[in-house]
């Protein structure tokens, strides 16, 4: 792998951990290397219905206590009891922007290289005033394939594994859902991902359960907020994250998306884009394909949200 010289941030992480030391141990390396000047730590509670978690849950929380050695502020949020990954997740993220003005999510088992958190940075400083982006993604699935001079790109695909994001954006988000209903009744998702009616309906489907509140979870209900409002991802061209943490599953088996190669942007200090296409639909296309069609991401998701309904 490619060597970056890391350099210092100005800008706060969130770590979200639960129970999981051998993954948790992973990133935490990573943001260690980073030295972020605040690091905010939040932890669901135990399961009272899983044997032996609190003891897991424990070892968590003073593993990452234990082994903050560099100079920053640390804030914890630390859940007596559990309340679930919807409740926990996304009021952690509220937690965070209470007292940051932009920052840097991290899941304990998204493992960034370090030009993700300089990456991240220099586009929460770069774009926070723009109104028609929502977000920063350090995955990218283009699997190195696309020839550019450009380092980065604006996606209508929404990736959560390793992210950043400001507090005026995430202040949108609406667990509820509450206008839904009214939006899946128009053609907008249609139009939203270039008229293409499987796509669409497999969006609707993770929307439908988020709604109906069928599954416990937070992410699905930010990726329809950023849908619903017609809002953008900043994408690096080269991945920066790897999720390391579903191997256990049937779903990781023979997936691309399953600790997916990490490329340094070296020329970190350089960026490059080119202003002249914000709305790269080609490229957008090319990404959806690898992901729908090509390698049939849906599949797995699917995999993974039935294991999340009888976790």
């Amino acid at each position: 792998m490619q060597k970056f010289d890391t350099t210092p941030l100005n800008t706060a992480v969130l770590f979200l951990v639960f129970n999981r030391l051998d993954t948790t141990k992973q990133v935490f390396e990573a943001i260690k290397e980073a030295k972020p000047p605040r690091l905010y730590i939040a932890a669901d509670g135990a399961r009272e219905t899983k044997h032996g978690e609190s003891i897991k849950v424990k070892n968590v929380r003073d593993y990452i206590i234990s082994n903050i050695d560099w100079n920053c502020e640390i804030k914890t949020l630390f859940r007596d009891s559990n309340l679930g990954c919807k409740i926990a997740v996304s009021g952690a993220i509220d937690w965070f922007f209470k007292n940051e003005e932009m920052g840097i999510i991290l899941e304990d088992d998204c493992l960034p290289n370090q030009s993700f958190f300089v990456f991240c940075e220099k586009m929460l400083n770069k774009y926070k005033n723009n109104s028609k982006v929502n977000m920063i993604t350090g995955t990218s699935y283009l699997f190195n394939e696309v020839e550019t001079n450009n380092d980065y790109f604006f996606s209508r695909y929404i990736s959560i594994w390793g992210w950043a994001t400001w507090k005026d954006k995430w202040n949108t988000y609406d667990i509820k859902m509450k206008n839904y209903p009214e939006i899946k009744s128009t053609n907008f998702l249609d139009n939203f991902y270039f008229c293409d009616t499987y796509i669409s309906n497999i969006f609707s489907k993770y929307f439908d359960v988020a709604y109906n509140n069928e599954i416990d979870t937070w992410d699905f209900q930010w990726v329809y907020k950023c849908v619903e409002s017609n809002k953008l991802c900043i994408t690096p061209y080269k991945n920066l994250v790897s999720n390391i943490g579903i191997e256990g599953t049937r779903s990781s088996l023979n997936s691309p998306f399953i600790n997916m190669e990490r490329v340094e942007l070296l020329e970190i200090d350089n960026l490059k884009y080119d202003d002249k296409s914000f709305n790269n639909y080609t490229i957008d296309k090319i990404l959806y394909h690898n992901v729908f069609y090509r390698f049939n991401r849906f599949s797995i998701i699917k995999k993974i949200l039935n294991r999340m309904k009888n976790f």
